[in-house]
């Protein structure tokens, strides 16, 4: 939006996608939660980046058959006003057409998120309460300090915590059947990295 002097002018909430999408490139990484722009900061830890690639890696060797699986940055737009960027994002390939050129649009069959200092109000609530009012059939919160993952399942119009994965557990989903690994696998491979 220009004024009649020709500068820009802040728009108000809520910001659309078409608003996010237009932001100029400034190395940051953002998300829209209900029409609010949110920076995500700092950056995630190496550690974390480990975690992430190794995830995809054993779910890629594991899965791929049947699914696409993404790791951030990508852009899951849920509506006009929310666009989050999960860590990871698994979609089966039946479903592919909400893979589109700007992005996933639509519900993936579902989505982790890793745990940082910075990022736990926001996984653990924020993200939880959205991702159930979009249905997304299945949400992961990985724990990289307790070596866990937290798997809910949708139930209804909203999350249960269906199991509780420690270090040495098999993860397992009824939804994505070909899952199958160890948080030791994946905490082991990111041991020496900070975060």
């Amino acid at each position: 939006m220009k004024s009649r002097d020709e500068k820009p002018i802040l728009k108000e909430s809520p910001i659309t996608y078409d608003d996010y999408a237009k932001l100029p490139d400034d190395g940051k990484m953002y998300e829209l939660a209900n029409g609010v722009l949110e920076l995500i900061t700092p950056a995630p830890s190496p550690k974390h980046q480990i975690m992430s690639y190794f995830m995809q890696d054993i779910l890629m060797k594991s899965c791929q058959q049947e699914y696409i699986i993404f790791a951030s940055p990508i852009d899951l737009i849920l509506s006009k006003t929310e666009t989050r960027q999960p860590d990871l994002v698994v979609i089966h390939r039946n479903n592919m057409e909400i893979i589109t050129k700007r992005g996933i649009e639509g519900t993936p069959n579902l989505v982790a998120e890793i745990l940082s200092p910075h990022s736990i109000k926001r996984d653990r609530f924020d993200k939880l309460k959205v991702y159930a009012k979009y249905r997304i059939p299945e949400y992961w919160i990985i724990d990289p300090a307790n070596e866990s993952l937290e798997q809910y399942v949708l139930v209804n119009d909203g999350y249960e915590l269906f199991n509780v994965y420690g270090r040495e557990d098999t993860v397992q989903s009824e939804l994505i059947k070909c899952a199958s690994f160890t948080m030791a696998e994946i905490a082991d491979a990111a041991a020496d990295f900070p975060g």
